[in-house]
């Protein structure tokens, strides 16, 4: 299966120029994707076209990952509603630091005659002046040209700046830099990007370069409707300290059925026949949902490390009533938050709590979790109180020794009421 067969099947296609196919088939060619480093990393909007990458690479082709020093201090109106705030030069070469670290992940750098390579426009743009730009690039595109793309016309009323205007043109000479430099033959990106991508195409035409090509893929949208890659919390990242783990493996454990369908196409390496087999599987047992578990540690697997994989699966464990007391000692302060977030919480005063506080005192006077003692002692009669997992019985005293990273303990009321207490 050659690269637009695969990409396809994948649906990861939206457009692709004429001859895009019959130049990928010819020769090993050299393709790029543009990163906006507005953020030290990326999130998993990101990873669809970190992953044209990845086939494009397999495929025996060479991948460039463009992560934009220059344009980052313009702003890419494609998408948005309002001008951003634009960044200046140490923030952008700190963003810059991180998105490399992670395109790392994904892309081979070392090996072979197609190894990746990240390149960075602001070396091509920090000496050249203004003059030189409007004369040796501005000249080529006109105005009409650029007042036809989407990005442009779906702003104008509300506004565009000069600077995010001539967006399309810096982005353009991204692609001619690089055809001339690298011989790079194909942009790819998103959908939203098409008209950048082929202005870049038509600036290395009317330049005399050789033959130029693009290929975008659709933005991911969510079955429900909602934005792919937010949640209640915000955006999904890459970055465990943005993002934890824990969270990131449930987000795709969390998918719906038919979005798991479609996004185990896209960001997993899976045959065809693998996904078709777990289709079988999940037809035959949806509850077990294999897809979604599938999709979970692929992806997290790949973005964080299989160490960290088996981690957010024990912690998933013990939300679920599978985890032990162990594993709840392994956990830091932040990752137990994570787990439970939304459980109710209350606080005891830490130098009580090591000098040891009666089981009854401790869940109803102390924390409010039970509302009398004589319910207390009741729930701890029937075995219904546990305390970091295990069971306790009204005679125990809790103590320093039960403290979870030095500051919380965990009390279970029942099977699912969960109570976090925060020694301050």
């Amino acid at each position: 299966m050659n690269l637009i067969e695969e990409l396809e099947w994948r649906g990861m296609i939206h457009t692709v120029m004429p001859g895009t196919a019959e130049q990928l088939a010819k020769e090993v060619t050299t393709a790029y994707v543009g990163f906006d480093p507005t953020s030290n990393s990326l999130h998993i909007g990101n990873l669809v076209t970190i992953m044209l990458l990845v086939h494009l690479q397999r495929a025996g082709h060479r991948p460039l990952a463009l992560v934009g020093g220059a344009t980052g201090m313009v702003g890419d109106p494609s998408g948005k509603s309002v001008e951003r705030n634009l960044l200046d030069a140490d923030t952008l070469t700190y963003n810059q630091a991180g998105i490399q670290k992670q395109l790392e992940q994904f892309l081979d750098f070392e090996n072979g005659d197609n190894a990746a390579e990240i390149v960075n426009n602001y070396d091509w743009f920090k000496d050249m002046s203004f003059l030189d730009f409007i004369r040796d690039v501005g000249k080529h595109i006109t105005v009409n040209y650029m007042m036809a793309k989407d990005s442009v016309k779906s702003r104008l009323e509300t506004g565009l700046s000069f600077t995010e205007f001539s967006y399309q043109l810096v982005q353009g000479y991204d692609f001619y830099h690089l055809h001339k430099e690298k011989n790079c033959r194909l942009q790819m990106g998103g959908s939203d990007q098409w008209g950048n991508i082929v202005t870049g195409t038509e600036l290395i035409r009317r330049n005399g370069g050789k033959d130029a090509f693009a290929l975008t893929c659709p933005l991911i949208t969510k079955a429900d409707g909602g934005k792919f890659g937010k949640t209640e919390s915000g955006s999904v990242w890459l970055d465990p300290e943005k993002t934890s783990v824990y969270k990131f493996y449930q987000f795709w454990l969390n998918c719906s059925d038919e979005d798991a369908v479609n996004f185990i196409k896209i960001f997993t390496l899976l045959t065809k026949d693998e996904i078709e087999a777990l289709e079988k599987q999940h037809a035959e047992a949806p509850h077990e949902r294999p897809i979604q578990k599938a999709l979970a540690i692929d992806v997290t697997t790949r973005v964080h490390s299989e160490k960290e994989l088996n981690l957010a699966i024990e912690a998933s464990e013990i939300l679920f009533g599978k985890g032990t007391s162990e594993m709840l000692q392994k956990l830091s302060g932040g990752q137990l938050l994570d787990i439970f977030e939304g459980v109710p919480q209350s606080e005891v005063s830490k130098s009580e709590l090591e000098a040891g506080i009666p089981i009854i005192d401790f869940v109803s006077s102390k924390t409010g979790i039970f509302a009398s003692n004589g319910e207390a002692r009741r729930m701890l009669k029937n075995n219904g109180v546990s305390i970091n997992k295990e069971k306790v019985t009204d005679s125990i005293t809790v103590g320093s020794k039960d403290m979870i990273d030095d500051k919380y303990v965990l009390v279970q009321k029942g099977k699912k009421n969960y109570f976090l207490v925060k020694a301050v």
